[in-house]
């Protein structure tokens, strides 16, 4: 059995920097939003060789917009799709994400702490998702990405990924506990070793597969698909060495508490 949890700090010490180094990029450079969020047109076009391309503008009037049509059209390009989307559907979005999000967050939690019987297992899981979350949007935020209807849809993907593993390491703790006593850091270490592959296993399989699509899956899905390619890479550390640390860490914390007093 590998001793994971004696290298937890280390573990919490990088997602920290890693959160850290992206809230800095939010805050200095900010995110940059797409038309969902700020309104205006986008068309899309084929041209002769094959190719399409999507095209992004800011709000514009009906003059301004056949006039792009018309340069199109000399390049004998084929428009395949348009979509005019007005500025207020921006916060109404912002809004119905983060009730969303509120919402998964404090279902999950309530679940995870019944089903485990213990309210840190529930905090412990909803802050490895929040980790995920951040280290999502910070990666977003360092790159330049644009943060659209897409990247909300794979946020909210993101977070069902990364519980499934965290409760996948849970229930070993959980079943482990049966027969190994009540030690939570000896619990966690056994459960960690003995759910390792099968998780690196699934995360691998999702991982070649957004690598592929990332490669051949064409521009319109491609921020898309590296959304989901970060936050699975971000979910698969996230359970074994964020979710798990924690864990750990609360029940040690609270029994140094209850000691002293």
């Amino acid at each position: 059995m590998i001793d994971w949890m004696r290298y937890r700090w280390l573990y919490l010490l990088i997602s920290g920097s890693v959160i850290i180094l992206g809230i800095f990029s939010v805050i200095k450079w900010g995110l940059t939003f797409g038309i969902d969020f700020t309104g205006g047109t986008v068309l899309e076009y084929r041209f002769p060789d094959g190719r399409n391309q999507v095209y992004k503008y800011a709000p514009m009037d009906a003059s301004a917009l056949e006039k792009i049509r018309e340069d199109f059209k000399k390049q004998n390009g084929e428009e395949v799709r348009f979509e005019n989307v007005g500025p207020t559907v921006g916060p109404e979005l912002v809004r119905k994400t983060l009730y969303a999000m509120l919402a998964a967050a404090s279902g999950i939690l309530l679940w995870v702490a019944m089903q485990f019987k213990s309210f840190k297992f529930g905090v412990s899981a909803v802050l490895a998702m929040l980790h995920d979350s951040l280290v999502t949007i910070g990666v977003y935020s360092i790159f330049g990405a644009e943060v659209d209807l897409l990247f909300v849809t794979a946020l909210l993907t993101i977070l069902s990924f990364s519980v499934h593993d965290t409760i996948v390491v849970y229930d070993r703790i959980r079943e482990l506990r049966k027969g190994f006593g009540d030690n939570i850091y000896d619990l966690a270490n056994k459960a960690v070793t003995e759910t390792m592959v099968r998780s690196l296993n699934n995360s691998f399989v999702v991982i070649f597969m957004m690598v592929a699509l990332l490669l051949i899956g064409g521009e319109t899905i491609r921020w898309f698909v590296a959304t989901l390619l970060i936050g699975t890479i971000s979910g698969a550390y996230s359970s074994p060495f964020v979710a798990v640390p924690i864990l750990v860490t609360w029940d040690e914390l609270r029994k140094r508490v209850k000691s002293e007093n």
